[in-house]
């Protein structure tokens, strides 16, 4: 696994120990944000460092290690932040792709599968909805436009080598423990704490999955015939503006405070809807979600309600 320090390796990692894998997980900086002292506290665990564009290194990691599976989670993934830094965010997030998923063609015969953290935002700014694996891609933001690269040389990989892909498109997804910087976490903190919340544009209309629901998907496509070679929507097919959301927010937690909208800028060319079509994966995986929205704010809001209080 790489990104083994990140939001979604930190709830996946726990399952995939449990269900008996030996988990290798791949981290650029020892951040310890999310799987601190795990090695401690579960077997089979270990984590590797090391710059995934490093060519050299990752191909002894790999020929050393020879991983049936390899989940690729790793990429910088604030979409805010690849505006400014363009060249980093594409040599992560591509580069670095097309250097790992080339090692482990050419070096590792037992790779089984190579699971892919695609995202919602490969599809950009759509007319139809919901949208489905078979849009077309329009990508409007260097973020998003490595993203789109990553999961066309991966395309390609597949229909030229044989190399056995799966691309996640998982939609836009809440429930973390640590970061506050998306609009789920930020409003609920801000609420908590009796502040002002300030938050950005309230109309766009987003698909909000809940994290159990994403690591479900990896889950779900691991070791799964039915998803070598294929690129699957995970998302409820709800959509809910950002002002509705957050009035949700605001009566689960009986906030009576202002809030102040467009205090963040707006993104050049920024996506106004952005809900997933989930029938492939339905019918080919038979994955569905198990949360919905107001079930798993209840569930974040019952976190950071005893962060909050003990800060």
């Amino acid at each position: 696994m790489t990104g083994g320090s990140g939001f979604i390796a930190g709830n996946l990692i726990p399952k995939l120990l449990e269900r008996g894998y030996e988990v290798y997980a791949l981290n650029r900086y020892v951040t310890g944000r999310y799987v601190q002292n795990k090695e401690k506290q579960l077997p089979f665990f270990k984590e590797v460092n090391a710059d995934l564009n490093d060519h050299d290194l990752i191909r002894e990691i790999i020929i050393d290690l020879k991983p049936e599976y390899i989940i690729h989670l790793a990429s910088i993934s604030a979409v805010s932040y690849s505006y400014d830094h363009p060249f980093e965010v594409l040599e992560t997030n591509f580069k670095a792709s097309v250097n790992l998923a080339e090692v482990n063609r050419k070096y590792n015969s037992d790779l089984k599968q190579f699971l892919f953290a695609g995202t919602s935002e490969e599809y950009g700014i759509q007319e139809e909805f919901p949208i489905k694996e078979s849009s077309e891609l329009r990508p409007n933001s260097p973020y998003s436009v490595s993203k789109v690269a990553a999961d066309k040389y991966l395309n390609y990989m597949r229909d030229a080598n044989g190399f056995p892909i799966t691309i996640l498109r998982n939609f836009n997804t809440y429930g973390r423990k640590e970061n506050t910087h998306f609009v789920v976490e930020r409003a609920i903190v801000q609420m908590l704490q009796g502040k002002t919340v300030r938050l950005g544009d309230p109309k766009p209309i987003r698909d909000f999955l809940y994290v159990d629901d994403h690591v479900n998907a990896y889950l779900t496509c691991l070791g799964n015939d039915n998803a070598v070679g294929e690129t699957f929507n995970f998302c409820t097919g709800v959509g809910t503006s950002i002002r509705e959301l957050v009035n949700i927010i605001g009566t689960l937690l009986d906030y009576e405070g202002e809030v102040i909208w467009k205090t963040v800028p707006t993104r050049p060319l920024d996506i106004k809807i952005l809900v997933g079509d989930n029938s492939k994966a339905k019918n080919k995986l038979s994955w569905d979600f198990k949360i919905d929205l107001e079930d798993g704010l209840r569930k974040v809001i019952d976190y950071w309600k005893e962060r909050v209080r003990n800060e």
